[in-house]
């Protein structure tokens, strides 16, 4: 449920025209309706579905950051129910002021200032479900008001089962999904990593692994997983892109992000132990993607490396309160003959980042957050577009927020839910400047809705 999806330099990717977008996420729409079971579920319909209140599967009582309950329907394939019928359709909303502490050098996007902006970040429609025992899923399709377009956000289909080895009880499974680490269950990887809601006005740094975002929604992958005795997670997988007819029927410039040669391998491995009221994860991945540089494959690929660990904690107090913690570290090899021969590029540079963020929920209403950050690489000019080439960028993000149906309480029914926050982004070094690194220090207020 991320607000916004970056290319590969940081920006909001090219998108479809409404008028060419809306017959196509119509057909889709419409076709998914048609396969969902009477036991299909709706995102903000988990607590009925489950039998369960949001707040027992997300931290905070929203989403995407989950409790061990939630990760286990995750892996589950979304199949756990009480056996009543709920709308397989919900909506969302996420709407936003952002102010800068220096008015940007240009507008954001266009139909905005350069300072002071409100918008509707997004909307969005979810079609989700379980059938039997076995299969289950859940599409987003996303207008992005910053954009004013309309195209298919985050996809994941899973098929499981389980089996006895080695005296072992083992859940097997397959996701068919549209982004590297969408189909992850803890919240330290890119696709549900915080902050769980930013919006494209805000400016951002330049640089970035590929596995942070750059192939979201133009690529499609199948991975293959277990979990070991609920504790050792295993998973290998491919991606590819797709042909230019299918991304531009789901609203997806092609080459965005950059367009796989071939099919770039995907790994996972994870150690999880939950104790009650306690649990904690550590784990690596890999990502392994050739791209070919934008439209052009005349000089063949670059090739990637993305390697990485990352680890969660988190501490669920009996009496509501809830404490977590995650970390990620990324390092990126980048042989870049293709953009070098191209562009002009360096023939070989590494890019590094680490992401932390601690967090204290009240009663798992009133959410504290503190999140450093930082990104730092080879310079390359060609590649990053920055001033003296650098991608080093560091700084921190602190969010204060508050979900008040987390519960199921909400006057306008179980199934509505919200949140509002209030966000501070502030730079120490903003693509290698650290002079006027704090004119891009970013505060957003946020609204959150869901039904």
């Amino acid at each position: 449920m991320r607000p916004t999806r970056t290319d590969r330099q940081g920006g909001t990717p090219s998108r479809l025209p409404w008028n060419v977008q809306l017959p196509f996420a119509c057909l889709i729409l419409f076709g998914a309706l048609g396969i969902s079971s009477g036991e299909a579920l709706a995102v903000p319909a988990f607590a009925a579905q489950t039998g369960q209140p949001c707040t027992a599967c997300h931290v905070g009582g929203l989403g995407p950051q989950l409790t061990p309950l939630g990760r286990q329907f995750k892996l589950e394939g979304y199949t756990s129910n009480v056996g009543a019928f709920t709308v397989p359709i919900s909506v969302m909303a996420i709407a936003s002021y952002v102010h800068t502490d220096k008015d940007q050098a240009a507008p954001p996007a266009p139909h905005y200032g350069t300072n002071d902006n409100f918008t509707l970040d997004q909307a969005n429609i979810f079609l989700a479900g379980g059938i039997g025992d076995h299969f289950g899923g859940f599409a987003q399709f996303t207008y992005d008001g910053v954009g004013r377009t309309f195209g298919w956000d985050n996809l994941d289909v899973r098929a499981i089962t389980h089996a006895t080895i080695a005296g072992s009880d083992v859940l097997l499974g397959l996701t068919l999904n549209n982004s590297p680490t969408t189909q992850d269950v803890w919240n330290t990887l890119p696709a549900w990593g915080f902050p769980f809601t930013d919006s494209a006005l805000a400016p951002g740094p330049a640089a970035g692994t590929v596995i942070s975002g750059a192939l979201a929604q133009s690529t499609l992958g199948v991975s293959a997983y277990a979990l070991w005795n609920s504790q050792i997670y295993t998973e290998a997988g491919l991606y590819w892109t797709p042909g230019r007819g299918f991304l531009k029927a789901m609203g997806v410039d092609r080459n965005a992000g950059g367009v796989v040669d071939s099919a770039a391998p995907y790994f996972r491995v994870a150690y999880q132990k939950d104790y009650g009221e306690q649990n904690f994860e550590v784990g690596g991945f890999a990502f392994f993607p050739h791209l070919f540089p934008g439209a052009d494959s005349s000089a063949g690929s670059d090739n990637y490396a993305d390697l990485g660990v990352d680890a969660s904690y988190q501490y669920i107090e009996p009496k509501g309160d809830v404490y977590s913690v995650n970390f990620r570290y990324t390092h990126e090899n980048q042989d870049l003959n293709a953009s070098q021969a191209l562009a002009g590029t360096n023939a070989h540079n590494t890019l590094q980042e680490a992401h932390f963020d601690a967090a204290y929920y009240w009663h798992n209403q009133v959410g504290f957050t503190i999140s450093p950050f930082t990104i730092w690489g080879s310079s390359d000019a060609a590649l990053y577009g920055t001033a003296n080439g650098s991608p080093d960028s560091d700084g921190v993000t602190l969010q204060v927020d508050y979900t008040p149906f987390g519960e199921g309480d909400s006057p306008f029914g179980p199934r509505f839910n919200m949140r509002v926050g209030v966000q501070f982004t502030a730079y120490d070094k903003f693509d290698g400047d650290t002079h006027g690194a704090s004119d891009n220090n970013t505060a957003r207020v946020f609204l959150w809705v869901l039904d």
